[in-house]
């Protein structure tokens, strides 16, 4: 290792800046920092379930070449070829680097051919462009219903897909925005998903919760309706049932985006790490972070967790001393519903269930909390704004005088809206 070590960290999403930004703020001048991503802007992705209902995709786009220029990181827009551990190097499109230190977060990506017919018949929820197609979908639907035709629109969570949030939250937003639309009676709304539980993963106060949103909106909800095909107009599931559609909104498998042949992994190309820093399973020098990584809920603010946790072995590494952190998962969501949200801070731990790889953390139900309110919305509308503004000016989303403004409000919010 050199004078100043140089950290190198693939992927400009939430996991990638995260660690970036916070190795920055930690260590200041005494490291190397590169940043490599396949685009100069950073999407926040939570808020593109707007898309569908109008908004801008340009507006959640947040450019990069400020905030590295800001903390003097040197920014490469390319895509990933391959990693070396030994000797310690990254191809990339544009050509080579060497690190010290390297930190793997490219993401995720879908994989709907993994369902017969599901890529052809459904309009999946990932990229800006896909929320695009969802939105003239929409509109089509609403057209025909408003010249008199029953129409049936269709949710659709089939296996390997454990973060399915941002589906949930489009489909209460549908119902919501169908009522404004003054379409609702004519459009029946239904929803499916292969687990035994609606947001399985995140306890019985989550399903108990999106439970009564489907009862009071007159949304029919199936559990265990694990999908087999999709045809024009029906999906067939393994129970034998079938559902008729004239919309249908998927969010297809999860798999990795890229794979690191010489690194561990599962069969989704999701990289094996140490799950308290986040270190790549016998590789010293590399860590794993986000949505690229083993733990099995993909979400933003886990991603964020990660990322500190990374950054602080690093630091800590470089620094000689012990590391102040390590990955706590703990699940932290506003689900938009348009006329209300809904809060959501959940503890996880790791099982031995390959089915049921985390679940709820009960010897903690203090910080288990969910709660219903208009007023999550502005919650909502608060991350929006923070992470952004963070993130445009290079500081990390955990750290400083504004996110303990942030966290304090938060913590103010759930103590009088949320049990």
């Amino acid at each position: 290792m050199g004078a100043r070590p140089k950290v190198v960290v693939l992927g400009g999403g939430f996991g990638g800046l995260e660690a970036t930004f916070y190795l920055r703020y930690k260590l200041g001048d005494r490291v190397d920092l590169t940043l490599v991503s396949d685009r100069d802007y950073f999407l926040f992705k939570p808020n593109t379930i707007y898309i569908p209902f109008g908004e801008d995709p340009e507006s959640f786009k947040v450019p990069l070449d400020r905030a590295v220029k800001r903390k003097n990181i040197e920014f490469i827009q390319a895509q990933v070829r391959g990693v070396e551990p030994d000797p310690r190097k990254v191809h990339l499109s544009t050509g080579e680097t060497n690190y010290d230190y390297l930190v793997v977060a490219t993401g995720a990506d879908l994989r709907p051919a993994e369902i017969p017919g599901l890529r052809e018949h459904a309009v999946t929820v990932w990229t800006p462009e896909e929320m695009l197609r969802l939105r003239e979908a929409m509109k089509k639907l609403v057209e025909e219903a408003k010249a008199g035709m029953r129409r049936r629109l269709l949710f659709l969570i089939p296996p390997n897909n454990r973060c399915s949030g941002p589906l949930y939250e489009m489909c209460l937003m549908s119902d919501t925005w169908l009522r404004r639309q003054g379409v609702r009676d004519l459009i029946d709304i239904t929803w499916t998903t292969y687990e035994a539980s609606f947001i399985q993963a995140f306890g019985p106060r989550l399903d108990t919760v999106v439970t009564n949103e489907f009862e009071e909106r007159g949304i029919r909800g199936f559990k265990g309706f694990v999908v087999t095909s999709v045809e024009p107009g029906v999906v067939k599931y393994q129970n034998g049932e079938t559902r008729e559609y004239d919309l249908l909104a998927s969010f297809p498998p999860y798999i990795a985006k890229e794979t690191y042949a010489p690194l561990p992994s599962d069969d989704r190309g999701f990289i094996h790490v140490d799950p308290d820093s986040r270190r790549v399973k016998g590789q010293a020098s590399v860590f794993a972070v986000g949505d690229a990584a083993d733990f099995p809920i993909k979400q933003a603010f886990l991603a964020l967790l990660q990322g500190d946790a990374a950054g602080e072995h690093i630091a800590a590494e470089i620094m000689g001393k012990a590391p102040e952190l390590k990955f706590e998962p703990m699940s932290m969501c506003v689900m938009e519903e348009f006329n209300r949200a809904t809060f959501a801070q959940v503890p996880l731990k790791y099982t031995d269930d390959p089915l049921k790889p985390v679940a709820v953390a009960t010897e903690h139900p203090e910080n288990y909390k969910v709660g219903v309110s208009p007023m999550w919305r502005l919650g909502k509308k608060l991350l929006g704004v923070y992470a952004p503004w963070r993130f445009g000016h290079g500081e990390p989303f955990h750290a400083g005088f504004a996110w303990d403004a942030m966290d304090m409000g938060l913590k103010v919010m759930s103590r009088l809206m949320a049990e």
